[in-house]
């Protein structure tokens, strides 16, 4: 069987760019930083370079729980600290007191500048200003140019870790069985939805799966995705297990409040 097999179709760039990461750690002992990684995109490099006997892997993403990380591929004799992750937090305060600004405004300000998603990471969002994590060669760009969001004026500052507020975030642990792993099986079950009533939402672009917009209802959903339906929630599938005596499929989710 193929190694590309147990990966989805779309996602066969990004699997034969890790192998080759892979290979130069094995083969040149290098040490390989990579951009943030989604949380399934981690889990891929995650489960190819424990493939490849000396190669390892170590991600972070600014804190506990961070959802988007840089990881770092390297060799047995190496042991990589802090700061080879390569990440910096910036602080955003705003001038407007009277416009409050959410998650997607500090995106599409960061997009506006030129800058790719994959160089920064988890966006936190407070009552009166936000937290971002970026890479840490884009942090100073970023402080001289992103000077507005949405509509207010904003000051950026490169902060410590120490000042870093966490948001409160909390979930709660759904286990079930399914008889396949697709899409709209499991949303189906995780927001008590029919097969006929998820099925136009998936189809009318409403659902995303680690970011990205799928119509498929169809796709088989694996450990570490995380799926936003828009207007219900979002959830990250924990684990995919075994069959069970009648051929059903064991799912545990994490719904986020």
């Amino acid at each position: 069987m193929s190694l590309y097999h147990h990966f989805r179709p779309e996602e066969r760039p990004f699997v034969e760019r890790v192998l080759e990461w892979t290979q130069r750690v094995r083969d040149r002992y290098e040490i390989i930083r990579t951009d943030f990684l989604d949380p399934r995109q981690a889990f891929i490099v995650q489960a190819l370079a424990s493939r490849e006997p000396g190669v390892f892997f170590m991600a972070r993403g600014g804190f506990d729980g961070a959802e988007r990380m840089r990881g770092v591929l390297h060799p047995e004799f190496i042991e990589p600290v802090e700061e080879d992750f390569g990440l910096a937090i910036l602080n955003v305060t705003g001038a407007n007191q009277f416009l409050s600004l959410e998650h997607r405004d500090y995106l599409g300000a960061l997009l506006g500048l030129g800058i790719k998603r994959e160089k920064f990471g988890d966006i936190l969002v407070h009552a009166e200003h936000a937290q971002i994590i970026v890479a840490q060669e884009i942090a100073d760009y970023v402080r001289l140019h992103m000077t507005q969001v949405h509509r207010a004026n904003v000051l950026v500052e490169v902060i410590s870790s120490d000042r870093l507020i966490l948001p409160n975030q909390s979930f709660r642990s759904l286990s079930f069985t399914v008889q396949s792993p697709r899409l709209d099986a499991i949303a189906g079950d995780v927001f008590r939805i029919s097969r006929a009533k998820i099925l136009p939402p998936i189809h009318n672009g409403r659902v995303k799966v680690n970011w990205r917009e799928v119509n498929d209802p169809s796709l088989r959903l694996e450990e570490g995705d995380v799926v936003s339906f828009k207007g219900f929630g979002r959830f990250k599938v924990a684990s995919v297990g075994g069959e069970t005596k009648k051929g059903r499929i064991r799912i545990e989710v994490s719904i986020y409040d």
